[in-house]
């Protein structure tokens, strides 16, 4: 029997999409396509795959081309013991622009796919039209003050999995066969509308980060966090127009963007948690259309 969390299986529910492996950057990239138009890149985060796309790729593809990337360490992509520091992340996705030949492009991303989104704006300027970041600045000092422990009366979802991910060798032995643990956890605890992401979805991304590997290499996007803070310090103030839209993370985007870009437009999307896409696909796809075209 074929497992339906695979993606064969998933394309079988979203017709006019087709999947790709390419070898950019020494490294094997998967990426799903459809659509026609400019080319728009999408790049998911922390703990999903390109199917936290599936509900607002068949909105976008009416009107832009759409790639939906899974970046090194992320789902059917190879998963290398090195290269996570955002700026090579970057350089993977611009090899693979030059590769299908795009030219300039709009690119996206939520959680880690803003990171790397953001760094492809930085340092691959002469190939992005417009950066959108969903929920997430890119890396900087700040992170290095967040609490060791939850503050009491806070109204945040306290982030250890940032920490626990620093750590070599020992994630991978304490979750492997158990990430869908982690996973269910973090859905419930960062989402408003909880129904919004289903028992399949959860499914979907356990099967995905349930091994060692995929463990280890997903902390990789995490463990190279001081890399990519010193990279920062170094970037020019980005001039390319900028949409930034927040859900419970809207005032961390905020601040984490004072200073860094010269033009951005900023949305508070209420009553939503951090994953955006799955959560209000309709509203953001009506976000990024009306910023895009």
């Amino acid at each position: 029997m074929s497992n339906p969390y695979t993606t064969p299986e998933l394309f079988k529910l979203l017709p006019g999409f087709f999947s790709h492996n390419v070898e950019v950057n020494n490294t094997r990239l998967h990426y799903v396509t459809g659509g026609a138009g400019q080319p728009l890149i999408l790049i998911p985060g922390y703990p999903e795959t390109w199917w936290s796309c599936h509900q607002i790729m068949p909105l976008l593809s009416a009107h832009f081309k759409v790639y939906v990337v899974e970046m090194r360490g992320m789902g059917d992509s190879e998963k290398p013991a090195d290269g996570y520091d955002k700026q090579n992340m970057a350089k993977d996705i611009f090899e693979l622009v030059q590769l299908l030949d795009l030219g300039k492009i709009y690119i996206a991303g939520q959680d880690i796919g803003a990171h790397v989104a953001y760094s492809f704006a930085a340092n691959f300027s002469q190939a992005a039209e417009k950066l959108i970041l969903l929920d997430t600045p890119h890396p900087e000092e700040g992170m290095y003050r967040l609490p060791m422990l939850p503050i009491p009366g806070a109204d945040y979802v306290y982030p250890f999995w940032l920490a626990l991910n620093q750590i070599k060798q020992l994630p991978e032995q304490l979750m492997e066969g158990r990430m869908h643990l982690l996973i269910d956890w973090m859905f419930e605890k960062l989402l408003v509308q909880k129904d919004t992401v289903t028992e399949f979805d959860l499914a979907v991304y356990a099967h995905h980060y349930n091994n060692a590997e995929a463990i280890r290499a997903s902390n990789g996007w995490y463990q190279a966090f001081a890399k990519d803070i010193e990279d920062f310090k170094h970037y020019d103030e980005l001039k390319l127009p900028v949409l930034a839209i927040g859900g419970s993370g809207y005032e961390v985007l905020k601040q984490g963007l004072t200073g860094a870009v010269h033009n951005v437009k900023l949305i508070n999307m209420k009553d939503c948690g951090h994953f955006l896409l799955p959560e209000k696909p309709a509203e953001c796809a009506l976000e990024l259309i009306d910023f895009l075209c």
